[in-house]
């Protein structure tokens, strides 16, 4: 599947520790899982939740979703080891928290190329400290390993000494920011976790905000929090259609040798048809998916 096309419409976190819940992750209809080794597994359990994640790679079982790894920062008694041990099992990313600077990330790609981590095996980039979402742009260009920023909304509320609010005010600097920086080198990016999982309505304008502004999808801490951001995110009936009757207008009239097309009252231009064929594509990535 090509990266263009992937769906990242629902990126769900899922903890390390946990058995159950990785067996679980197997079936669930999220485009892509984060195993976590970080936030969501105590000091006590880092250890076990490595062998257990690295075990979960090894057995597999998870169809066509993406599947990645939250590491521990190499500034912790973990993070080399849990690189090390998850590189060579070759999951599609490792996910690496609070990036300050591309260092971070060329030390971290060093560690897999040690490990021997084949060139499938991305890296995305979590931003979610001050001097981290002000590098932005440099570490969007560190390395072709990095294919994906992921914004970590709520460390870097608690970094700012800001409060959460519905509009997001105090993150909509560094959400832009990202954004440009992402869509700059050619990255995916994924927008921060929504914390009230039982609050379907804030759940469904949190991803709607994430979508407006241009984010591929949202990472979320819940399986509940799934069909929303998959609706969210995803083409709806409407646009495919309409997609597919610009791809073919576009098509016909410069068979034609015509310079414009017209759908709905509407030019057809480059860029149109360009968006077009991109949501066909993920469509289709969408329907294999589901399929399999």
């Amino acid at each position: 599947m090509s990266d263009l096309a992937r769906p990242r419409r629902s990126v769900l976190y899922m903890p390390g520790a946990k058995a159950r819940a990785l067996e679980k992750a197997r079936g669930l209809p999220a485009d892509a899982l984060i195993l976590d080794l970080e936030d969501a597994v105590g000091p006590t359990e880092k250890v076990a939740a490595r062998e257990l994640v690295v075990q979960t790679l090894e057995e597999g079982g998870f169809g066509l979703r993406e599947v990645t790894v939250r590491v521990n920062g190499l500034d912790t008694e973990w993070g080399e080891d849990d690189i090390k041990a998850v590189a060579a099992m070759g999951p599609d990313a490792i996910v690496v928290p609070k990036v300050n600077a591309p260092a971070d990330l060329h030390a971290v790609e060093a560690l897999m190329d040690a490990a021997g981590a084949p060139a499938s095996t991305k890296i995305w980039a979590m931003m979610e400290t001050p001097i981290g979402i002000l590098n932005a742009r440099e570490i969007a260009a560190a390395t072709p390993r990095l294919a994906c920023l992921v914004m970590g909304t709520n460390d870097l509320v608690k970094e700012l000494g800001a409060l959460h609010t519905e509009g997001r005010a105090e993150v909509a600097t560094s959400l832009g920011w990202c954004l440009l920086a992402a869509r700059a080198h050619g990255l995916a990016i994924l927008d921060g976790v929504y914390n009230g999982y039982q609050d379907a309505e804030g759940n469904r304008a949190a991803c709607r905000m994430g979508r407006e502004m241009g984010f591929d999808g949202k990472t979320l801490i819940h399986p509940a929090q799934l069909d929303i951001a998959n609706e969210e995110f995803g083409p709806s009936e409407a646009d495919l259609e309409l997609a597919k009757r610009q791809v073919k207008a576009f098509e016909d009239t410069r068979a034609k040798g015509e310079a414009v097309a017209v759908v709905d009252g509407r030019i057809v231009e480059n860029l149109h048809v360009e968006t077009a064929r991109k949501l066909i594509a993920q469509a289709e990535a969408i329907a294999k998916m589901q399929a399999g």
